[in-house]
């Protein structure tokens, strides 16, 4: 019996070495994460800094209908589904093509420098990324307007025209987010049964009927579930990408909910209305990460525990 009380305070002794590694993690994790949430009192009230939040004015639903009722809320939500939307239709297409393609390729130094160089930009941040494309479209001296110039097109100011600056805030997007998301429809590929292909191409199948009946079905679970899962993110059209490169010429195409409640809340100091529109996103997202999680348990038995 002794034996047994000796092992069983062995045990604990060694998972409690590993709650303590745990311990700085979920302090962060309650201090970023769920402290930040008493702060949502502050959506229903007249928020006053100097007043804290005992001593502002509670107003209800008071910052919600004022939200609402303003003229280019509806505009700066649709915004914001439009651009989300088109970013996670190009974030699947253009991976998995790439993915499928670099699959095709045998000579393992080109492919291998593919994607060092594809990969590359993901480790950069939009701010870096973004002075670097101001410079490269810039109406006047950028390369890609020097090009059009010499081909006797007209400026274009990339940046400060609304279905430009959309156009190009989805490709800068690809080139930055390719390189990961290639990376993972490889390993999917990767863990295809090989020898399906070798009787594939017993059977007189050619690279494209392979693609078609093996690469893309073998796939087809990962696919399913980083589209669903991605469903998730719809109300986050990437403030770090759209800060740094928006200006007020393009608030009509081009402004999101999160640089919206910047705008609000930083610039007009009405935090009581900027948490409203906080709140009511993360309401909504929270509803999408719940369908998300029930689409992919349904269509690709995705379960989170």
């Amino acid at each position: 019996m002794s034996m047994e009380l000796k092992g069983t305070h062995k045990r604990r002794l060694s998972t409690g070495a590993y709650h303590l590694m745990l311990l700085p993690a979920v302090i962060l994790v309650l201090i970023y994460s769920y402290g930040p949430i008493v702060g949502i009192v502050i959506s229903f009230q007249d928020f006053i800094p100097s007043n804290g939040w005992f001593g502002s004015e509670w107003i209800g639903l008071d910052n919600f209908k004022y939200v609402f009722g303003m003229p280019n809320t509806m505009q700066v939500i649709g915004n914001t589904l439009l651009i989300s939307f088109l970013k996670m239709i190009v974030g699947i297409v253009f991976p998995l093509g790439l993915a499928i393609l670099l699959n095709e390729v045998k000579n393992v130094l080109f492919k291998r420098t593919v994607q060092t160089v594809v990969y590359m930009p993901y480790f950069l941040s939009w701010i870096i990324l973004s002075g670097i494309l101001i410079d490269i479209l810039s109406p006047s001296g950028g390369i890609v307007n020097n090009f059009l110039a010499f081909l006797g097109i007209e400026p274009i100011y990339f940046l400060g025209e609304g279905p430009w600056f959309r156009f190009i805030l989805v490709a800068s997007h690809i080139w930055k987010e390719l390189g990961f998301d290639t990376i993972v429809y490889l390993a999917a590929i990767l863990s295809i049964d090989k020898s399906l292909y070798e009787a594939a191409s017993l059977d007189g199948a050619g690279h494209m009927k392979q693609m078609w009946h093996i690469t893309l079905p073998g796939m087809r679970p990962i696919i399913v579930l980083l589209s669903v899962l991605s469903l998730g993110n719809i109300l986050n059209a990437g403030f770090d990408q759209v800060f740094n490169l928006y200006s007020p010429q393009v608030y009509s195409s081009a402004d999101i909910l999160d640089t919206y409640v910047y705008r609000i809340g930083m610039e007009q100091m009405q935090y009581g209305v900027a948490t409203a529109v906080g709140l009511f996103k993360s309401f909504v997202s929270f509803v999408f990460i719940c369908t998300s999680y029930l689409l992919a348990y349904r269509l690709a038995n995705y379960r989170i525990f």
